[in-house]
This record gives C-alpha cells, structure tokens and sequence, in this order.
C-alpha cells in the first residue's frame, strides 16, 4: 500500500509528476467533455460540409434555424454524459437579408459565380421574443402554429430589435474542421472519452482475470498451477495485436466489445507477477500464523497475501493502461474498433492520413500526437511508481 514513505519517493521523481498530472487533466477533460467542447452535440457530429477543412484559427457565423421537431426531453445528467441535443439546425452564412416576413441566406462559400441561397420565415429563425426587445403590439402580426396545433403570434420587430433577435451565432474553430466540417478541438476533447473508458475498463478486466488465477495458482501449487502456467505460455505465445482482433471478431464491432477484447488480452503479466509474489509470500510467517488460527484458504489469499502485492500490480496497470490505449487506437485505424460517428483519436487518423502529403497534415497529426502525450503520461508514471515502490525488474 502507498504511504509516506512511498508517497514521498514518488514526488522526488518530477517527470513522474508531470505524467500524473497530464493523466489527471485528461481524466477531468473526458469526464466534462461535452461542457468544455465547442460543440457540445451527441459524438461532436455536427457535420458541415461547406465549411469542411478550414485551417485553424477559421471563424464562421452561423444561422440558427428553428427545427419541425421537438427537443429531447434528456436529464441535464445524461446530456452531460451523451452529449446536448438542441431544435435548432445551424446553417454557415456568409451574409442575410430580411425581406417582409422572410429570410434569404447566403450560404457560406458562396461567391459571384455560384451563390447557394436558402429561403425561411422569419418565426423560424428568431429567438423566442420576450421582455428584453420591449414589444410594442401593433396590428401587423406574424402568425404561426406551434407543434401542439396551438397557434400564436409574433409581434412586427423593429429593424434594432430584429438584428438582435436572429438567433446568429458566431464560432471560433481553434484546430480547424475536419473532412466532414465537424470542430476537430470537439472530437479530440470527446475522442479522449475512449482512451480513457478502454483503459480503465481494459485494466479492470485484466486486474480480475489475472489476480484470481495468479492467486490460485500460487497458492496452491500442483496440477492447479500448471494448468494456469501453460494457459498463460500459450496466450503469450500469440501475438497481442492479432489476439485482439481474434477476440474482435468474434464479438463482433463496437463500443463495449472492443474494451473486452483489449481486456481479455493483458490479463497474461497480471497473473505471472501475482503467482510469483504469492509462491514467495505463502512461505512468510505472517501467513503461516493465520494457516494455524484456521483462517480459510480464501481469507488468507484476499485479506492477508493479495494486500502485499499492491505495489507491482499498480506499477503494470499503469503499463497496461498505456498499452491498451495503443491498441485501440491501432484497432480504430483498422477500422475495427470503434465505430462512426463516436469519435476515437484512432479513426480520426484513419479518416485524415491522406492528409499528410498535402499542407493540411494536422488533421492526423493533431490526434496523433495526443495519443503520444497520453501513452508518455501513463509511461513516465509507471517509471516513477516502480522507484517508489521498489519493484525490481
């Protein structure tokens, strides 16, 4: 277990630190992602054509159009968790016109030659009116129908108050658009929601797997033990990458699945460096002391053996967890791990490295590198947790 003692080496090891807290930072980005991401809707997924690879730094306004449909009626709770869904469609202009009860918009990318031109009411693309424009009614009224069949009016705005009640909005795109004109800063902050899950999740099921057969294993000894150590000689004997797509394939693509089939796969070192701690600490006096006050096999094993072996088994699922980020990342570009429109750093590099020969190389590198700066993180981290608990190699 982590006291003082190891606490206080860990820290002396700066870069450790940094990695610590990068993982940290990374970790509270995926939890708030769809409150710290531009776009905040369903997997970033707001696809623009027409505003499709524009160079960081780009800024376009865009025209909120009030949709035939109704708002999903979501918990503030799961719309942090799934994203934030809104009755407004957004439309890239360049510039509109108001004229009488009507709007025509001037799509954004239109020039002299070809101009894209859209045509709506007006009740259709003004914020709902209230005390802030200071109606005065006159008879000159809009009339139109709500969703419920119930049918209202809108008063006639003056020309101030009809610039500030068209719902127009302006956004900023830091790292541009990708292919799909889709926030490319939106998918990497909601992309590092799968790195993280298959992590953790990927480390949880190796940590289960691996401590039960590593523990069985080295406590008892015998037939048991070599069953265990042929099984794990033969799942290390495959491949990593080619075990995972095995796995994958049988069950098939998707979220869940993948994080299984990375699971499944790095149990192997869990239970090796579990039944070798185990074979040593069974033979201490400490253990032989609770074998004669009777303590159950089990008791002895989870209350008395498995504490001790904390210190190795944090330092490899820090490893793991670097690894397991990697090989989702590998399988997304193969196109078998997670699947569209959920955003993976993984599939982004697959949707964008024909970019790299051209001058817009970022939209696989900017991924890329992210994938780089979390993998070094869980890393360094590992180094500094093996200092501090003096785990030999």
């Amino acid at each position: 277990m982590m006291n003082s003692s190891t606490i206080s080496k860990f820290l002396k090891v700066k870069i450790a630190v940094l990695g610590l807290i990068i993982i940290l930072a990374v970790f509270l980005m995926a939890l708030f992602a769809y409150v710290i991401a531009p776009d905040n809707s369903p997997n970033a997924n707001d696809q623009q054509i027409t505003i499709s690879n524009l160079p960081p730094g780009s800024k376009v306004q865009f025209l909120c159009v009030k949709m035939n449909t109704k708002k999903g009626d979501n918990s503030l709770l799961k719309e942090l968790f799934f994203g934030f869904s809104s009755e407004y469609t957004r439309i890239p202009v360049e510039r509109y016109e108001v004229i009488g009860d009507s709007i025509t918009i001037y799509e954004y990318g239109s020039t002299e030659n070809a101009v894209f031109v859209s045509h709506y009411h007006i009740v259709d693309v003004v914020r709902r009116v209230d005390k802030r424009y200071k109606i005065k009614r006159s008879s000159h009224q809009y009339h139109y129908t709500n969703l419920d069949g119930s049918r209202e009016t809108m008063p006639v705005l003056s020309a101030e108050e009809l610039d500030e009640a068209i719902h127009v909005e302006s956004e900023l795109f830091l790292l541009g658009t990708d292919r799909f004109g889709r926030d490319l800063l939106s998918r990497i902050i909601i992309g590092s929601r799968v790195s993280i899950s298959v992590g953790l999740i990927a480390v949880l099921i190796s940590l289960l797997v691996g401590i039960i057969l590593g523990l069985v294993g080295g406590f008892f000894g015998g037939i048991i033990d070599k069953f265990i150590m042929w099984l794990i000689n033969v799942v290390w004997s495959i491949p990593t990458l080619l075990l995972v797509i095995a796995i994958s394939m049988v069950l098939g693509k998707g979220f869940w699945q993948i994080f299984v089939a990375v699971g499944l796969t790095m149990w192997v070192e869990v239970a090796r460096v579990v039944r070798g701690q185990v074979k040593s600490l069974k033979e201490k006096e400490f253990v032989q002391a609770a074998r004669v006050l009777g303590f159950s096999n089990s008791r002895i094993m989870f209350r008395h053996i498995l504490p001790n072996t904390t210190g190795p088994l944090i330092v490899i699922s820090a490893a793991n967890f670097a690894t397991a980020i990697l090989l989702e990342a590998g399988l997304s570009f193969l196109g078998i791990g997670v699947q569209p429109p959920t955003p993976s750093w993984g599939n982004m590099i697959r949707d964008h490295y024909g970019y790299i020969v051209v001058d817009q190389a970022y939209l696989a590198i900017v991924p890329g590198l992210a994938i780089m700066l979390l993998v070094w993180a869980f890393t360094i981290l590992g180094y500094g947790l093996r200092d501090a608990f003096d785990v030999k190699n």
